[in-house]
């Protein structure tokens, strides 16, 4: 306890990180205020059906994303989620059409066009889903509960339908906006922190909604909910260990000598991540899976048939194994284009290092890509498994706003979120020469490598 406060001290009089942190935590007051206004024309107090609706499957995790916005009928209601989507095509995009891979290459001028391209790719997509969302709202609830009013008009005027739609885009950019604004001048990457954000929010009424039902006559009592609380502090251990886990590679530096200074001699280690891709595979993937639900303008899952359907059940079959296979294939291509081993090899010829027992150049970018190849298969397997995992715990009777906690996409976006979080925070310490945040050793996040997750 003495040490946590000292370390809140030395924040403190590191004038930069204190600013950064009150920006950051006044952009999170603002983005938070504003899932609770609800769009114009909409009567706040006829959301009792969307509430209900949102309790669980997909419906309930596009609410949890957007911090209970969705179910509020809020001005952020489809949340940073289209942005998910627009990057996804931009960077699948860069890996098949050569004017982005050129865009790639121009450094900070071609990422800034690349910036914009997906904000308005962003627009695009909010603005297909945002009809979708208004008529899933107006089947909902009852009748008068819809500008004008009157429970005698069936359908809102065309004015409802456009400035909703117009609200409901600006709201996605706005978060947007506020997540970059984060990254640039506060604490942590923007955007995971508003995901982590909406999640943390929505933790609360998951744990009471959990407590309350164990407490019934057939829940099994205040002992299978310690039990239930235990599991999960195993899960987030485990998590931890993901985001954490490295295979160091031995890197020999031939011995120099300038004047009378010797350089080299010695060896180093270079720590390739297990989990190198971090979070953003799962965000990834659970982006795709909510295509299908979008397509079929945010329906009741009951109500949809065939594809559709099969695809739109969180607790699946299909909808599992397709979503571990994605994340998978994620983790591939995430790692891929944050990891390039034939620029590691030329940094190490150019700096006199070597790996023992391979020759320099090709030989060493092959060997630095066969051994990220081995350990990103079990890494990449074992985040799907987290990530299906509450699917399975649903077999055991925990309510389903809870079980989105039990590894799956919320507990491993909290995990890595604060993990890089709390990485950053400590790097602002050491520089100006405070202890860092742990006795012993570093914090590892998902950038401690500098990849951006």
């Amino acid at each position: 306890m003495k040490r946590f406060i000292q370390t809140l001290k030395n924040i403190y009089k590191i004038e930069d990180l204190r600013k950064r942190l009150i920006y950051t935590i006044a952009i999170i007051v603002i983005y938070r205020i504003g899932s609770f206004v609800v769009l114009p024309g909409v009567n706040p107090s006829a959301l009792g059906a969307l509430h209900a609706q949102t309790k669980e499957g997909l419906l309930g995790l596009l609410n949890m994303f957007s911090g209970g916005a969705f179910s509020n009928a809020s001005i952020f209601a489809l949340g940073i989620m289209p942005y998910i989507s627009a990057s996804i095509v931009i960077q699948l995009l860069g890996m098949a059409i050569p004017y982005f891979q050129k865009l790639q290459k121009e450094g900070e001028s071609g990422r800034k066009k690349i910036n914009q391209i997906t904000r308005y790719l962003t627009v695009l997509i909010t603005a297909a889903q945002a009809p979708g969302y208004i008529g899933n709202i107006i089947s909902q609830l009852p009748a008068g509960a819809i500008y004008p009013f009157d429970p005698n008009i069936s359908s809102p005027p065309l004015f409802f339908w456009i400035s909703s739609i117009t609200i409901l885009v600006a709201g996605t950019m706005f978060v947007m906006w506020l997540g970059e604004k984060i990254t640039d001048k506060g604490v942590g990457n923007g955007i995971s922190l508003i995901i982590m954000i909406g999640i943390i929010a929505r933790l609360p009424f998951a744990l009471f909604a959990e407590f309350f039902s164990r407490m019934e006559e057939q829940g099994g009592g205040l002992v299978i909910f310690v039990v239930e609380l235990v599991v999960l502090i195993l899960v987030v251990v485990l998590s931890i260990l993901l985001v954490q886990g490295t295979r160091k590679i031995p890197v020999q530096y031939a011995k120099r000598i300038v004047g009378n200074k010797q350089y080299g001699g010695v060896r180093q280690y270079i720590p390739l991540k297990v989990n190198a891709a971090g979070v953003m595979p799962i965000i990834f993937a659970q982006a795709i899976m909510l295509i299908p639900i979008t397509l079929v303008g945010f329906a009741k899952t009951e109500s949809l048939q065939g594809f559709a359907a099969a695809f739109s059940d969180f607790n699946g079959v299909w909808y599992n194994i397709t979503f571990a296979l994605l994340i998978i294939a994620f983790t591939y291509f995430y790692t891929a284009i944050t990891i390039n081993p034939n620029q590691m090899a030329e940094d190490m010829k150019k700096n006199g290092g070597f790996i023992p027992g391979v020759k320099p150049g090709k030989k060493t970018a092959d060997f630095i890509d066969t051994v990220m190849s081995k350990i990103t298969l079990p890494g990449s397997m074992f985040l799907a498994f987290v990530a299906v995992m509450p699917a399975f715990i649903r077999f055991f009777g925990v309510n389903s706003q809870f079980a989105q906690f039990y590894g799956g996409t919320s507990l491993l976006i909290l995990v890595g979120v604060v993990l890089d979080t709390l990485q950053q925070i400590e790097s602002h310490l050491l520089m100006r020469h405070y202890d860092g945040l742990t006795k012993t050793g570093r914090i590892k996040g998902r950038t401690s490598m500098g990849m951006a997750g």
